[in-house]
């Protein structure tokens, strides 16, 4: 009989929009003091910095545009869960990357295009909760499922900035939390079961991969890191031999061993 899927996790809608924009402004604030020359430093895959800066305007922005148009049809019922989303980011990547290019040679003011994507987000998506659909490039999904990911787009991509320029640029604690969450949930889920537990302290804790299932005491398969290892873990950003050897992820047990599972995003 195969494992028993878990509950979802539920998220606050406030509080995680509250999160988005908290993250959104502390990007806002990196970017801002970057020089010419840091703008044109390589940033992830093909990307320069410049580009980079600006897909992360269109993290809120496609929130933003699917508000302005009808709720999609079909009903209430969304077309993809949050914990599917993880799996669903590989297929747009080229789309994603030819519309950043243009995006970024068009709007060569970024604070102004910064400026006018946090205040049209903050005018279109409403402050308390809401059950609305909304369509994604994945299919439709709940208003608040949406800003949970991006929460997931907002620091894996400032990660990826501090990566290129060396800038050490804040986290939002709500917009860290609930994007370890969502991975370490996406990991579960992946990966039904009770034999390994993976600790990512202070934000998550799953259990997950089939077999005896640990019940009291300590578990005698575990895996544990921090969060931001985790996120680069989970979006391959760093690999599982790499982080194991740099004693960022600690593995005690025989089926301690996630190296198959991973990444969760491509």
């Amino acid at each position: 009989m195969p494992p028993a899927k878990k509950r979802t996790r539920s998220y606050d809608f406030s509080r995680t929009r509250t999160a988005v924009l908290a993250q959104f402004a502390h990007v806002q604030d990196a970017v801002r003091a970057l020089t010419p020359e840091q703008l044109a430093l390589p940033g992830p895959g093909d990307w320069t910095v410049r580009e980079l800066a600006a897909h992360l305007t269109t993290v809120l922005e496609r929130v933003s545009r699917s508000m302005e148009l009808p709720a999609p049809a079909g009903g209430p019922k969304p077309e993809i869960t949050l914990l599917q989303w993880p799996s669903s980011t590989a297929r747009n990547a080229a789309g994603i990357a030819g519309f950043t290019q243009a995006l970024a040679a068009d709007r060569p003011d970024l604070d102004a295009l910064y400026e006018e994507t946090a205040a049209r987000f903050a005018e279109l998506v409403p402050a308390e909760g809401s059950e609305r659909l909304v369509a994604t490039s994945a299919g439709a999904m709940r208003l608040g499922d949406v800003l949970v990911t991006r929460t997931v787009e907002l620091v894996v991509h400032t990660d990826d900035l501090h990566w290129a320029t060396g800038l050490d640029i804040p986290y939002d604690r709500q917009a860290l939390a609930a994007c370890t969450r969502l991975l370490a949930d996406a990991l579960a889920d992946k990966a039904p079961g009770g034999s390994v537990e993976v600790r990512v302290p202070p934000f998550a804790v799953v259990q997950c991969i089939g077999g005896p299932k640990h019940t009291r005491g300590t578990p005698p398969n575990v895996v544990e890191t921090d969060p931001l290892t985790w996120i680069r873990l989970a979006t391959g950003r760093t690999g599982w031999t790499q982080a194991l050897e740099s004693a960022q992820v600690r593995a005690s047990g025989e089926r301690a061993e996630l190296a198959h599972l991973l990444p969760l995003m491509g």
